[in-house]
């Protein structure tokens, strides 16, 4: 397509008529592809003859189109973008930055971040000398410092291996950048441009110091020459002349920019290379250069900023917040806090404290924005950039590194302002002082619960002085809230009252901080006849909410008050279930309705699928509800066992498996969504193999008959191709596949004597991955394939693994790992109870083969084996039964009322000290969870040879007991093959017959248990 052609489609781009529009997007992917079509985008966007929103159109095109073409995600496939047309764009595209103006040069410079990240430096090795060459040029300055600072922000997080180009930058280009930096500072009167200028520079400077400090910056004259610049820029008054009269605009000038740069880089060079204890050897002597030379002055300067609070001038939130930050470093570090101790009160309570009071822009944003201020309020992002989170950590460190001078005064002069409230009549009362002094105290908290004599007065304080403004006639003290252990349960029930009252506030960010509130309640409710009557009113204004706001906050407390009350929750669960699957419909909507938006809505969402699975959990034990909710929740898992749900794609798959676990029976509408796995498996969803491995074994465990008789679609086809594809991947790192093995076990123990054709394969690329295996606990489970394929089949087992010509090799290769032990005497491999289990269960099937499968010797070596192997299994469930038992014995005598740091322990640990059955409560989760040996073993690490999730595996083999089946086995030997039974006992020495005959008695015991735990279970039901 030529140049006018292109830019006619480009403008009919931009049509009112859908199908105009449509027509020229579909011709602009017809020819994206075509030789030179980069290039005349390109002549487009430059051409300043030409229409400006054609050229932004002809921007947007050639951005979105280098982003995903330019260099290809698979190394295999072939090129988009012809290397000549690489070539000519690199040629050209640096020149044009200075050319086109800030809305265009948005674009071209996302478009050179793309060049640059695939190119510098192998295929662009002239792009440094452009840039150096440029910085000479009084007209080129501007754009070899933006595409500097692009090459530089490259490798801002590389670690020191991959930082070495940026050392040469440095070296090329740091010297000219120096001097250019100076020239610009002594400038009297700058334009505005110079500090678009300046601030470039500051990002160059701040991205190549960000992990690491230059050597060259190591010499104490040129570090000293760029400091000196630094502070004179944080010295010196921003220019009034100029500035907007928009605090919005403002805090985006271009001068309040460069001081908010300037403070960046000396607070990262003071918390990250200027602190002694962070520092490594070699880099000490640079920590105490910059604390005796600059850190003072700096901090010096900075107290001289915040006078602007003092005096009312302007500064903008993120540098009070970056000043306050550089504070609070200073606090530990007895030399600056001796430079702040004589100006302290006033910082104190002049400066710090009206930042954490309620404020004219607060006010605004409550009355006219009031969901804007609640999502403020949630926002952590909002939270680091904050003033008021800034005071509220100054404060905290204060009082806890230099606690002894401050804790008191600064008590005394909030109970000042409770008291000067009280005081005060309703129209002269200081409302927002007093929202300052709450905030303080729930800041202090912690510190007050553990101190003398604060901490048996707080119960008092907030009857006092916060119980009486949940009736207040000011929106912003009714939000405020405080959590402690009350000693006296009427206060704890007025409390949980109030807050249960503030979710029908009229304010809307009031019923967000009640619900918020409620949960601390929740959790520490002992008497849940405290909640219960009122637990539908409650759900009620939950949803009224969550349909007013999508935050997490409100699906936490939900969560929580699920898990408290467990089954109870069962009349409530479908319109849980219904609720929460709109507020995630309308949370994903809004999130996908503006990417650039912050990601409240997606967490929200994240939110609403973990609360669902919540419930599913709570409800575990009545099957017949998982029926009625499933459809509300099939649309949800369909649409997002896509690609539309790798962002919540761990919960979607948490919820398939809860509904394919816990359902009476697997229906015709949740099989459909099997297909949808084993796509996203094969396309771009290996990272969550794990966890699509749990619903898949719950399909073929809990369907079998489905799984094995369907071939439209043919599951077992559709499970062979994903497995044989993952473990035949040469790219594939170990870690990666373990859990394909997994699956390969699940199919053999349920579909026995049903899958003989796919024994063969499975076999096959289980010893082709064997091979290449290093990873031990990979090595076992591919070992574990063959010991479940020999339990399912022993005979075709072994006729394939001599077809194959691999028998003896593997046998071998596995008595061998069997050997294998550390220095402790523990084993190196097949580490748990199940690996064990499987490998007895394999091997003993062997011994029942005929004589002619089976020679002597081999028989003599797997008997031995197999002895061994059952040795170590009836210890190894020994002694896990008794760690079980003492761990019982702790949690029934564990305390959890001590304190609030127990309590949120135990929750942690899925405990609930009403139920008093924690032992069972911890096990269904785990089963529910459904890890059930899936884990993997971390083979260097010792921890995980006792307990281990692969215990709450339930498969068929769990009907089988290891010693049974030994005996029995070798009693058909003895009775088919008297002779040779008669041989094999002969060639035992004394041990392995006294082994043989302990596991023979033992076997016994266990067949007199299983009857007894029969009859236990009969009777219980």
């Amino acid at each position: 397509m030529d140049l006018p052609s292109l830019a006619v489609v480009l403008r009919a781009a931009l049509s009112h008529v859908p199908e105009e529009r449509k027509a020229a997007e579909e011709s602009l992917n017809q020819f994206q592809y075509t030789p030179q079509h980069l290039v005349r985008l390109l002549q487009i966007i430059v051409d300043g003859s030409c229409d400006m929103a054609v050229r932004q159109v002809a921007s947007i095109h050639f951005k979105n189109f280098i982003a995903k073409n330019w260099s290809p995600n698979d190394p295999d496939e072939s090129p988009k973008v012809l290397e000549s047309d690489k070539a000519m764009v690199r040629e050209n595209i640096l020149g044009f930055i200075v050319q086109v103006p800030p809305l265009l040069r948005a674009q071209l410079g996302e478009s050179i971040k793309t060049i640059i990240h695939s190119d510098y430096p192998e295929q662009w090795p002239s792009l440094l000398h452009w840039v150096t060459h440029n910085l000479e040029l009084q007209n080129q300055i501007f754009g070899a410092l933006y595409v500097l600072r692009v090459l530089a922000r490259k490798y801002e997080f590389k670690s020191e291996d991959e930082r070495i180009p940026l050392y040469h930058i440095v070296e090329e280009t740091f010297p000219r950048l120096l001097s250019i930096f100076s020239k610009l500072v002594q400038i009297v009167n700058p334009p505005i441009e110079v500090a678009d200028l300046i601030k470039l520079i500051c990002k160059i400077f701040w991205s190549s110091i960000y992990l690491e400090i230059p050597k060259q910056l190591f010499d104490p004259n040129v570090f000293n020459a760029w400091m000196v610049l630094f502070i004179n820029l944080l010295e010196r008054p921003v220019p009034v002349e100029g500035q907007p009269i928009d605090p919005e605009i403002r805090k985006s000038w271009g001068w309040w920019k460069v001081k908010k740069w300037t403070i960046h880089i000396l607070n990262r060079l003071y918390t990250r290379f200027g602190d002694l204890k962070l520092q490594k050897p070699e880099s000490k002597a640079f920590a105490q250069m910059f604390q005796k030379t600059y850190a003072g002055k700096i901090l010096a300067c900075h107290m001289q900023l915040l006078n602007a609070i003092l005096t009312g001038d302007y500064l903008p939130d993120r540098v009070i917040n970056l000043v306050l930050q550089y504070l609070t470093n200073s606090v530990t570090k007895n030399s600056m806090y001796q430079m702040m101790q004589p100006q302290i009160d006033i910082l104190l309570f002049e400066i710090i404290f009206p930042l954490m009071c309620f404020n004219d822009k607060d006010q605004n944003l409550w009355d006219e924005d009031p969901h804007e201020y609640v999502r403020k309020g949630y926002d952590i992002i909002e939270d680091l950039y904050s003033p008021r989170t800034a005071a509220m950590d100054f404060v905290s460190e204060l009082v806890r590194k230099r606690g002894k001078n401050n804790l008191q005064k600064f008590i005394h002069f909030v109970v000042d302002i409770f008291r000067r409230y009280d005081e005060a009549p309703a129209d002269l009362k200081p409302y927002r002082q007093k929202d300052g002094a709450l905030l303080a105290i729930g800041t202090l908290c912690d510190k007050l619960k553990q101190t003398d004599p604060y901490k048996s007065e707080l119960e008092r304080m907030l009857v006092q002085h916060v119980f009486p403004e949940f009736s207040s006639r000011v929106g912003h003290l009714r939000a405020k809230y405080a959590h402690i252990n009350f000693s006296d349960p009427n206060n704890f029930r007025q409390a949980m009252h109030c807050i249960v009252s503030g979710m029908r506030d009229p304010d809307l960010p009031v019923r967000v901080d009640s619900v918020f509130a409620l949960r601390s309640f929740v959790e520490a409710c002992k008497d849940l006849d405290e909640i219960r009557p009122i637990l539908p009113q409650l759900l009620d204004e939950f949803f009224k909410l969550m349909n007013e706001v999508e935050n997490e906050d409100l699906v936490f407390t939900l969560e929580t008050i699920v898990d408290k009350f467990g089954e109870e929750m069962a009349p409530y669960a479908l319109g849980l279930c219904q609720n929460l699957a709109a507020a995630f419909w309308r949370c994903m909507a809004s999130s996908e309705a503006d990417d650039e938006a912050d990601d409240s809505g997606a967490l929200a969402a994240v939110g609403c699928l973990r609360a669902i699975s919540t419930i599913l959990e709570s409800i575990s034990s009545l099957p017949h509800l998982f029926i009625q909710i499933e459809p509300t929740l099939l649309p949800i898992m369909r649409r997002m066992l896509t690609s539309d749900g790798q962002d919540v794609y761990e919960e979607v798959l948490e919820i398939v498996s809860y509904m394919t676990f816990f359902s009476p029976t697997i229906s015709l509408d949740m099989w459909s969504l099997w297909p949808l796995m084993m796509e996203a498996l094969n396309d771009w969803a290996i990272d969550f193999f794990e966890n699509i491995l749990v619903p898949l074994d719950n399909y073929i465990s809990r369907g079998t008959d489905h799984f094995l008789a369907c071939k439209d679609p043919d599951y077992q086809q559709s499970l062979w191709n994903a497995l044989q594809s993952i473990m035949m991947d040469e790219n594939m790192e170990d870690s990666d596949i373990e859990p394909a093995p997994k699956l390969i076990e699940v199919l053999f123990q349920n579909c026995k004597g049903n899958v003989d054709p796919w024994v063969e394969h499975y076999l096959r690329i289980t010893i082709e991955r064997l091979r290449r295996t290093q990873k031990p606990y990979l090595k076992c489970l591919l070992v574990q394939v063959i010991a479940n394929a020999l339990y399912y089949n022993p005979l075709l087992t072994l006729e394939t693994l001599n077809k194959l010509g691999v028998a003896a090799d593997i046998f071998n290769h596995w008595f061998a790992m069997l050997q294998q032990v550390k220095k402790s005497g523990a084993r190196v491999n097949f580490k748990r109870e199940h690996d064990k289990k499987v490998c007895c269960l394999g091997l003993t099937s062997l011994i029942g083969l005929p004589a002619d499968k089976i020679p002597a010797e081999a028989l003599d070596r797997i008997f031995k084996a197999t002895l061994e192997l059952l040795v170590a299994y009836k210890d190894q469930v020994a002694e896990n039964k008794k760690q079980n038992e003492e761990d019982a014995d702790d949690m029934d005598g564990f305390d959890a009322d001590e304190d609030d740091e127990e309590v949120d322990s135990d929750k942690e640990m899925g405990l609930d000290d009403e139920d008093g059955d924690e032992v069972s409560s911890l096990e269904l989760q785990k089963l529910a969870a459904e890890a059930r040996g899936f884990l993997p073993a971390d083979e260097d690490d010792d921890s995980d040879d006792g307990f281990s999730d692969d215990e709450e595996l339930q498969s068929p083999i769990d009907e089988v007991d290891p010693f049974i089946f030994f005996v029995e086995t070798v009693q058909g030997l003895q009775a088919s093959d008297p002779a040779r039974f008669q041989n094999l006992m002969q060639t035992l020495d004394f041990r392995y017959q006294a082994l043989a005959s302990g596991i023979a008695q033992h076997a016994e015991e266990r067949k007199v248990e299983i009857e007894k735990e029969k009859l236990e279970k009969a009777n219980a039901q």
